[in-house]
């Protein structure tokens, strides 16, 4: 797996923004910050999000994206993105989905950090762009992004590397996840090889426990 490098780390508190023409109250704009940060059970110390029913929480204390991706989304949206395009907060080098199983853990400057889920794209992410279509742009490109939890605190900042510290048994990868909810969501057997991964986050548990309903 190639080093893995967080080349901005990105804050930011709710407010109010103007969106494809409405207004509303999101923290999804993040600004990088160059000073080393706290990072708690709960996320970066500075940052926060006004949606707490789908975002926030230890299962989603840190989202991360691929900044390599940043170009094929220039291209889809025909314009330049700005810092922390995807309201993440590590914009990280050579971060691929397909290499990053649910449940591994990393070092994240003194701290500790644990992939819970996939990011699942929102409708504040469309509305940023003004594209209706962009959830399932995203969704269908498999560039996504993933959750931390935060097993032990600690400090971090932009230039650290994520560096592997466990990969999981089970090797249930975060590109498998979003196929199996997203695209075969009557794989019985996919969804209980998800479901068997003691790290996964609660709010996918519960989602993934709702299709193997549909199995029985």
């Amino acid at each position: 797996m190639p080093e893995m490098v967080v080349r901005s780390l990105n804050i930011g508190l709710p407010k109010k923004e103007i969106f494809n023409n409405k207004e509303i109250t999101t923290g999804i704009a993040k600004t990088p910050v160059t000073h080393s940060l706290h990072l708690g059970k709960c996320g970066f110390r500075g940052d926060g999000v006004a949606d707490l029913k789908h975002h926030g929480g230890q299962d989603k204390a840190v989202c991360a994206y691929s900044q390599d991706y940043y170009s094929y989304w220039e291209e889809v949206l025909g314009r330049k993105l700005p810092p922390a395009a995807f309201g993440e907060n590590l914009s990280v080098s050579d971060l691929r989905e397909d290499d990053i199983c649910i449940g591994d853990i990393f070092q994240l400057g003194t701290a500790l950090v644990q992939v819970s889920q996939p990011r699942q794209p929102c409708k504040t992410l469309a509305s940023r762009y003004g594209r209706n279509d962009f959830v399932k742009l995203v969704v269908d490109s498999g560039f996504t992004g993933l959750y931390f939890r935060v097993l032990e605190e600690g400090m971090a900042e932009t230039g650290v590397s994520l560096i592997p510290r466990e990969r999981d048994p089970r090797e249930v990868s975060v590109t498998f996840a979003n196929q199996i909810l997203h695209n075969d969501r009557r794989n019985c057997k996919g969804i209980e090889t998800v479901l068997a991964v003691p790290a996964l986050s609660e709010s996918w548990r519960r989602s993934f426990q709702e299709l193997r309903k549909k199995c029985n």
